[in-house]
């Protein structure tokens, strides 16, 4: 079992333990077919790994320029294949198969393991959800892969369970306002809209705080 510190901020590490986990999970789903539904959402299972893989290399493109905007984003080129499906700049071609977007998956996460551990601290650059800093990236690497692992195990029907303390990480990183003292896993379900907890309802909207907490 992968396991983590418990305290501390959110790094490339955690970005490694959360595809390592979901790489392995998939793995093990291969002979399923992923065209089905993902959990709760409009795109089916493969266009929600797609995504995470667009989101990772998003990611790390954001953060990759020396002088990285603070206004928008780095202007790369993106579109939906289908009307409805994830809009995105990284697609798996379909004659790899899923062993092939696993491998994706895995490449996507290189980019922003590598951007983030050589990134000064003091680096910002642009987001929707708030000016953010490398260890702001790799805690939204982390809940994208988190979050839509969660979506594709409830379309794939396998068990999903990320570890406690890296759900807390990002809970502290990106959700500062999140309810203490309940299930990080079910907290962090909860602020993305994909869950309840006792006394408050299904979030209707949400979004993360990417702002460093200094």
């Amino acid at each position: 079992m992968i396991t983590s510190s418990p305290v501390g901020p959110v790094t490339a590490d955690d970005v490694d333990l959360a595809v390592d986990a979901l790489i392995d999970t998939l793995t093990a789903a291969l002979p399923q077919d992923w065209h089905v539904p993902a959990d709760g959402s409009d795109w089916d299972c493969w266009e929600a790994v797609e995504h995470i893989c667009d989101d990772l290399f998003a990611y790390a493109g954001q953060l990759a320029p020396k002088r990285p905007p603070l206004d928008t984003h780095v202007p790369i080129a993106y579109q939906a294949r289908r009307v409805g499906g994830p809009p995105g700049t990284i697609f798996a071609d379909p004659k790899g198969g899923q062993a092939g977007l696993i491998q994706v998956l895995d490449t996507c996460r290189a980019f922003l393991t590598a951007i983030v551990r050589t990134s000064s601290p003091d680096v910002r650059a642009h987001h929707i959800f708030g000016v953010a800093d490398p260890e702001g990236f790799a805690a939204m690497g982390v809940v994208e892969v988190l979050a839509h692992g969660h979506d594709i195990a409830g379309g794939l029907g396998f068990a999903w369970a990320p570890p406690a303390d890296l759900c807390a990480r990002v809970l502290r990183r990106l959700f500062p306002d999140a309810p203490q003292g309940s299930d990080p896993w079910a907290t962090l379900l909860w602020a993305t809209g994909r869950g309840t907890l006792p006394g408050r309802e299904r979030l209707e909207t949400w979004r993360w705080d990417g702002r460093p907490r200094d």
